[in-house]
């Protein structure tokens, strides 16, 4: 993944600590270029890998990336399996050097009905960089927001009725707790490519307060300077989760 030392961006501190993106495009891409869909699936890849460098060089500290989601399996057999063998070929050969990176790789999504290789090929991305301390990547596979919602009422209700847990005791912080994202922060921008304009059931929970940009970029073609506009309209925005900024508010004449 490493091609040489690469200038830190100005204006590191206000990046977003924690960048989620959709990424979406891939069979256009291939399309409008009379190639296969797995030709874009493929270049989608090495954007991802592009992704991931140049998230540290702006200082990103959490990227997550919605590589499969739980209604992807709709999709033709052959794609579908094109695409988990695209998952198996990145962690054995990406994996040792994000490790050296010291990138720390998460996965979430339901892992229930996986291949018993595939759930291996997880765990192993996982305990081997769990403690590393630079970028931590999220890979989203297999996963929906309602499905993950679904599994973490489930969890609490089986608590509940188990008497390990009274309802009243049940709040924000403790779903959020028990949902796959645990202890990451939420995300603060959400980023989808394609010129799509809809979130697909990601981090419907997580990204309550978070900022959207989409870009009409599609997926493979996701470039530092793509990453780079994303950042730089973030930071324009006024954050103010549901609260009202004071100084913005007696400009206006409101009390």
């Amino acid at each position: 993944m490493s091609d040489g030392p690469r200038p830190v961006s100005p204006g590191i501190e206000t990046a977003p600590a924690h960048v989620a993106i959709i990424m979406d495009g891939n069979g256009r891409w291939a399309q409008m270029r009379g190639l296969p869909r797995q030709e874009g699936h493929r270049r989608g890849l090495e954007a991802l890998r592009r992704t991931v460098r140049n998230a540290g060089d702006l200082g990103i500290r959490v990227l997550t990336l919605y590589s499969f989601s739980t209604e992807n399996w709709r999709r033709p057999k052959a794609e579908v399996s094109f695409l988990l063998g695209l998952l198996r070929r990145f962690v054995e050969n990406d994996l040792a050097e994000l490790h050296e990176a010291g990138v720390r790789v998460r996965i979430i999504g339901s892992r229930a009905d996986l291949a018993p290789d595939l759930r291996l090929l997880i765990e192993r991305a996982e305990s081997m960089t769990a403690a590393n301390h630079g970028l931590t990547l999220v890979v989203a596979f297999n996963y929906g927001s309602r499905d993950e919602l679904v599994r973490v009422t489930r969890a609490l209700a089986a608590d509940v009725a188990a008497g390990r847990l009274s309802p009243e005791a049940i709040d924000e912080d403790m779903l959020t707790a028990r949902l796959d994202t645990g202890a990451l922060p939420e995300p603060d921008l959400v980023i989808r490519t394609s010129g799509e304009s809809r979130i697909s059931n990601f981090l419907l929970w997580q990204a309550a307060y978070a900022e959207f940009v989409f870009t009409p970029v599609l997926w493979p073609d996701f470039d530092r300077k793509a990453l780079e506009d994303a950042v730089t309209e973030y930071r324009r925005r006024e954050r103010r989760f549901g609260g009202v900024n004071e100084t913005a508010a007696c400009n206006v004449g409101v009390a």
